[in-house]
């Protein structure tokens, strides 16, 4: 199999950066471009080729496209928060939809054949049934995942017009970190509950806020699909090979391990892990908040040459924790 340069959008931020890492363990040629609004110089490896700029910027990405040779894209760039998205929409379908837009064009025009979007379980709003399959109903209820949906039906529309494939990784809920320590969440206002729980742990944080303890669900607390940001990147340079090895098909895929847990039983590992316990506070409901995100993953399993390395919660826990300790050395 031939291992086209890559690209790598948003290469420098937390889910980036771990694709970047498993494309040059897999011996890809990568390069990466990032405007470091989320992302971190420093998690890039620094023999990897880096632009520090935009994807909206037409000229900088044709020039990378020239410079590097380069035939598939990952593309990451974008904002990412949910209750963010509901308080500020515009700035979410300009950074992720309208920018995507610029990204795709030049990649018409530059005869790229192969982009990996990282899109979301967001794309399925509050699903009548769980676990959910690609096929469900895709009725987002924030402008994150409506714009994330929208950049999927653009891609979708401009591969039959054109000549690339495309893929579409739906993640459920990232956490984790490298399990060497190269890289890991640096967490620039996060919200993210594993995140936010690890820096309580080390003692960044004095508490975890639970939003919402009246969800329809066995505890109260809302259910998600946790995948480990390893197992992930790894899904990723499985999606590529499949793209590359047969270019008239595309992918729509859920990323995750098919179980679900609840924001408390995500804190009962912390707490294990941890050997003493976070304080947890109580609060409301966030605004865009589903009760249940867990995934069917099926058709990951079948599409992919890929399975779960790390595929419990006291693993992605762990590491998490570990990177937590790492970043208190810097």
């Amino acid at each position: 199999m031939s291992k086209v340069p890559v690209l790598v959008t948003g290469g420098a931020g937390y889910i980036g950066s771990h694709a970047v890492l498993a494309l040059k363990d897999g011996g890809w040629p990568v390069v990466v471009v990032d405007d470091l609004s989320n992302g971190s110089r420093e998690l890039v490896p620094d023999e990897v080729p880096f632009h520090d700029g935009s994807v909206a910027d037409g000229a900088l990405v044709t020039r990378i496209f020239a410079e590097h040779g380069v035939e598939a894209i990952m593309h990451f760039a974008g904002s990412i928060v949910v209750p963010e998205s509901v308080e500020k929409p515009l700035d979410y379908y300009r950074n992720n939809t309208v920018a995507s837009h610029a990204l795709v064009s030049a990649a018409v025009a530059a005869d790229v054949r192969h982009i990996l979007f990282s899109s979301t379980a967001a794309v399925y709003g509050a699903p009548e049934r769980v676990p959910i399959d690609e096929d469900d109903p895709k009725l987002p209820i924030n402008p994150y995942g409506a714009s994330k949906l929208m950049t999927e039906r653009m891609l979708e529309d401009a591969a039959a017009a054109h000549p690339f494939n495309y893929g579409a990784l739906r993640y459920f809920n990232v956490a984790g970190a490298d399990p060497q320590g190269r890289s890991g969440q640096v967490g620039k206002g996060s919200t993210h509950l594993i995140k936010i729980a690890a820096e309580a742990a080390v003692g960044k944080r004095d508490h975890v806020a639970v939003f919402g303890t009246d969800y329809p669900t066995p505890d109260g607390t809302c259910i998600r699909d946790y995948i480990h940001v390893s197992d992930l990147a790894a899904a990723h340079v499985a999606a590529l090979e499949l793209l590359t090895e047969r270019p008239d098909e595309n992918l729509v895929v859920n990323c995750g391990y098919g179980k679900g847990l609840s924001v408390l039983e995500v804190l009962d590992s912390i707490d294990r892990a941890n050997g003493t316990p976070v304080r947890r506070e109580f609060a409301e409901r966030r605004a865009g908040d589903p009760p249940q995100l867990v995934a069917s993953n099926a058709r990951m399993l079948d599409k992919l040459e890929w399975r779960p390395a790390y595929g419990d919660i006291d693993t992605i826990v762990r590491d998490a924790l570990s990177w937590e300790h790492t970043l208190l050395e810097r």
